[in-house]
């Protein structure tokens, strides 16, 4: 059975307008169907808007908002240079009063508007599909997604939609934000690098990838277990040369360390490899033993109509936000050294 879930709109359409209730027309058509399909009841959850009004003209939002110099309020921008007018401020009290007397356990944000209303950050294609607490609204976990309306208008996103209503549905369960606790040493030296060789070398699997600038190798990070990692710097924006190591016998050192990490029989496995493999190649004379898997071709063979960003993918198939965000968010421990 699913926990108690709030389910969380913009504002009223033409027909919610005149019924008072979310969700009644296309977009909630389409919305019951997709609830259902993952296990979801909409009548065992709490069905709301951010406002529960008609935007006028057209039903667009923006026709709620002014510039920063017209309000008096500190909430943020619901998008880029729109601030909620204060007049439409008791909406928002309207809806935290609601949240507080249903006492959810997730809410599932529908749409820019209302991840804006539980976090701040109304920019649903980069926070949709994780787990977060609603500072806005009485820290309950929320997860975001695409408003129906915006799959309507662009079917592709409809199995985006269903993934993250399907996580909802499993999140709903409990009221607490879980991640899985995760190790990344870093700033490591030459003696704690070589450490780590033995523990590499007895794992069944290696993932590796590379960030670049330029032509150069900027840094290299390998994942020896689900929950730990290294990173094997070679630049460092810190230092006045811009080089991670003093001198060149180091990096020199460091690059064998890499050389025999992937000479290692283990199983490699990158994200779009073909760019990783045949850059190591051209930058550092380096080749790659036993590269068998690519996580970017196994996901477009699992599901060929999605995204295939690592990004979109850590979204679909974790429950952690993206590692762009995570300066909001502390979700690993950072090791210095081995």
């Amino acid at each position: 059975m699913q926990g108690r879930i709030v389910i969380l709109g913009e504002a009223y359409g033409e027909m919610e307008e005149r019924l008072r209730t979310p969700f009644v027309g296309p977009s909630g058509y389409y919305l019951n169907k997709w609830l259902a399909a993952v296990g979801i009841t909409r009548a065992d959850c709490l069905v709301t808007n951010v406002f529960n009004l008609r935007p006028q003209p057209k039903n667009d939002i923006v026709n709620l908002c002014g510039t920063k110099k017209e309000v008096t309020h500190a909430l943020g921008p619901l998008s880029n240079g729109k601030y909620i007018l204060d007049k439409y401020l008791p909406e928002l009290t309207r809806l935290r009063s609601e949240i507080d007397h249903f006492r959810p356990q997730l809410i599932i944000a529908l749409g820019g508007t209302a991840a804006w209303a539980c976090h701040g950050d109304g920019r649903i294609s980069q926070v949709r599909g994780t787990t977060s607490i609603a500072t806005r609204l009485a820290g309950v976990k929320s997860l975001a997604t695409y408003h129906p309306e915006a799959v309507i208008r662009d079917w592709t996103l409809r199995p985006v939609v269903l993934m993250d209503l399907a996580k909802a549905e499993r999140e709903s369960h409990f009221p607490e934000i879980r991640r899985p606790q995760r190790f990344a040493y870093i700033d490591c030296s030459l003696a704690e690098l070589f450490s780590l060789l033995p523990r590499l070398a007895a794992s069944p699997r290696i993932a590796a990838d590379i960030e670049t600038f330029s032509n150069q190798i900027t840094c290299i990070g390998f994942a020896f277990s689900p929950t730990e990692a290294v990173h094997v710097a070679f630049t460092d924006p810190r230092k006045p040369d811009g080089n991670y190591w003093t001198t060149l016998d180091e990096e020199l050192t460091a690059v064998d360390f890499v050389r025999q990490v992937l000479a290692l029989p283990n199983v490699k496995i990158f994200q779009n490899g073909l760019f990783d493999v045949q850059f190591l190649w051209r930058a550092l004379g380096l080749t790659v033993r036993n590269w068998r898997e690519d996580t970017m071709l196994l996901s477009h063979a699992l599901n060929p109509e999605l995204e295939k960003g690592l990004a979109f993918m850590g979204s679909i198939y974790s429950s952690e936000p993206s590692w762009k965000l995570e300066h909001r968010e502390k979700t690993m421990t950072i090791k210095e050294g081995a």
